[in-house]
């Protein structure tokens, strides 16, 4: 199939693609700028825009059979002086099903949108919180956009943990250096904890979705429930540390509390639905290899 990743210079949205690319489908990444030399991205097809500047019409979209929509905004992509709520509304409620009714006008036959566990793993968090409202809106308008021979299915993920070859990462980075005593901040986690998933299963549940995702259907995916401690605690392990880290009821500089909507010392636990695991077909119990990557990438 010829698929286009929207948002595939980034790092879920690339991940996907090289994963797509690699079980034979001619895949076509997007951004606002091209994939970073020294990567496998640069060997993909692709096409430059910004889909919350109305880039992506029907007429630049016509001749994909799917799509991959990886580049929901969240707080990170808020640029510098626009307003919170004014811009996510914008980029998730507005923007993006656009592109969703452009991909169906352009004679796109399935798309997924990839969006955020919060609104199906803690439904209490909608209210109040604007980013996880916009998430919601992302997922139930895009979904919207489906008609018949235009299938549209969301894949919603929780704390997602990876590298793609070649790509930096800000978040990872740091993790293995603080890892390796390379950073000055106090060797203890947050308390709390939450869902954890690896690229690589997420990859995997992305193809399920496109070959026999259930239209309209929102699917809630996820790996391991771990506490934030144990979680940081794969990275020391990884680079041979011996670092035995405590848990604290305090700040992590590599993990603000505004990163945890559910509030610092607070867990969001589940399991994704097992007849939807099977079917979209991703493995389970890969985040201390994805960890173990990522320490070899950036190590």
């Amino acid at each position: 199939m010829k698929v286009l990743v929207i948002g595939g210079t980034g790092a879920l949205g690339g991940h996907a693609a090289l994963h797509l690319a690699a079980q034979g489908h001619e895949v076509t990444i997007t951004g606002r700028s091209a994939a970073p030399t020294g990567t496998p991205l640069t060997g993909l097809g692709f096409l430059k825009g910004d889909y919350v500047a109305g880039d992506f019409t029907a007429d630049r979209l016509a001749g994909f059979d799917w799509m991959v929509f990886a580049a929901g905004n969240d707080p990170r992509h808020v640029p510098q002086g626009e307003d919170f709520a004014a811009w996510l509304k914008k980029a998730n409620h507005e923007a993006l099903p656009a592109v969703f009714a452009a991909a169906r006008e352009a004679g796109v036959q399935r798309a997924v949108q990839l969006g955020s566990f919060y609104p199906q793993a803690a439904p209490e968090l909608i209210a109040g919180n604007v980013y996880i409202q916009s998430r919601l809106a992302a997922c139930q308008l895009a979904r919207d956009e489906g008609r018949e021979g235009f299938d549209v299915v969301s894949v919603n993920a929780p704390f997602m943990v990876g590298a793609v070859p070649g790509l930096p990462s800000a978040i990872f980075e740091p993790y293995v250096a603080w890892a390796k005593g390379q950073i000055p901040i106090p060797f203890f986690a947050p308390t709390g904890g939450t869902n954890f998933m690896s690229f690589r299963s997420l990859s995997e549940a992305i193809e399920g979705a496109l070959l026999r995702g259930e239209p309209g259907k929102a699917y809630l995916v996820g790996d391991e429930n771990l506490t934030f401690r144990e979680y940081f605690q794969l990275f020391f392990d990884a680079v041979g540390s011996d670092v035995d880290l405590e848990e604290r009821d305090e700040e992590l500089p590599l993990l603000p509390d505004v990163a945890i909507p559910q509030g610092r010392g607070n867990t969001i636990s589940y399991e994704p639905d097992a007849g939807e695991t099977a079917l979209l077909g991703y493995r389970r119990g890969d985040v201390a290899a994805a960890v173990a990557e990522i320490v070899a990438q950036y190590g």
